[in-house]
């Protein structure tokens, strides 16, 4: 989603819900949250020739609730007072493995085509006006598919399978300082996440497929939530003239 970027830092776009920053609109119910979350992962099967894991594009969609704090706490009390973030996400790559022999019997390469679905959850340890640090967790389930790399109409796919993975990472989002005479720039930002996913149950075992492996994603965000609270007071002020 972003443009003019490399490939290693394309973005995460952060689409988050929540009452404005001021103290009379604190969140005291759930309140939505949405975000599409484009990472790299870094699989143990993936190398080049020298042997180094190379990035995977791994693109995916999550939603859930932001959950408010019910009772006070260090460094989240300070402008927005959410506990942790609770939801589902869906994440799916299409990949082409020029690494002969990956799955039994094979001597070429393949296709891969990755489908899974997570549950996540997300403790904020740190919460200010313009910086917020989270400790996001995640499980799931997946569904994957192996074929041949050139079209072979009368040979069928060489394998599926499905398998368990699991995550923990940190995230960094900083929010934009904002004039008062210009209050959208803090609606924009930078998110930069990192974390190690593994996998609880191998997918084909007999074969040299291996998820295991570290995750990054950096780009600019957009805090939807900020700029949903700048619309309502808008709106309350437009009213009030009226």
């Amino acid at each position: 989603m972003s443009i003019g970027r490399p490939v290693w830092a394309q973005q995460t776009a952060r689409l988050m819900v929540s009452p404005d920053s001021t103290p009379a609109q604190r969140p005291t119910s759930l309140t939505f949250s949405a975000q599409t979350d484009q990472r790299f992962f870094y699989f143990n099967d993936t190398r080049n020739s020298d042997d180094r894991r190379v990035p995977v594009n791994v693109w995916g969609v999550q939603a859930g609730f932001l959950f408010p704090l019910k009772r006070p706490r260090p460094g989240l009390t300070n402008g927005r007072p959410v506990g942790f973030r609770a939801g589902v996400g869906f994440f799916f790559t299409n990949q082409t493995i020029d690494q002969p022999g990956l799955l039994p019997n094979t001597s070429e390469s393949i296709t891969r085509r990755l489908r899974y679905a997570t549950l996540n959850y997300e403790p904020f340890v740190f919460r200010h006006k313009t910086f917020e640090v989270s400790l996001p967790l995640e499980i799931g389930y997946g569904w994957s598919r192996y074929e041949h790399t050139h079209e072979r109409p009368n040979e069928p796919e060489l394998a599926k399978g499905h398998f368990i993975p699991a995550g923990v990472g940190v995230g960094l989002s900083y929010m934009f300082p904002h004039p008062r005479w210009f209050r959208p720039l803090r609606w924009f930002g930078v998110n930069f996440l990192a974390g190690h996913r593994f996998t609880l149950k191998r997918d084909i075992p007999a074969s040299q497929i291996n998820y295991n492996g570290w995750y990054m994603s950096v780009g600019p965000a957009f805090f939807l939530e900020n700029f949903t609270a700048d619309y309502k007071r808008w709106r309350q002020k437009r009213k009030k003239k009226e």
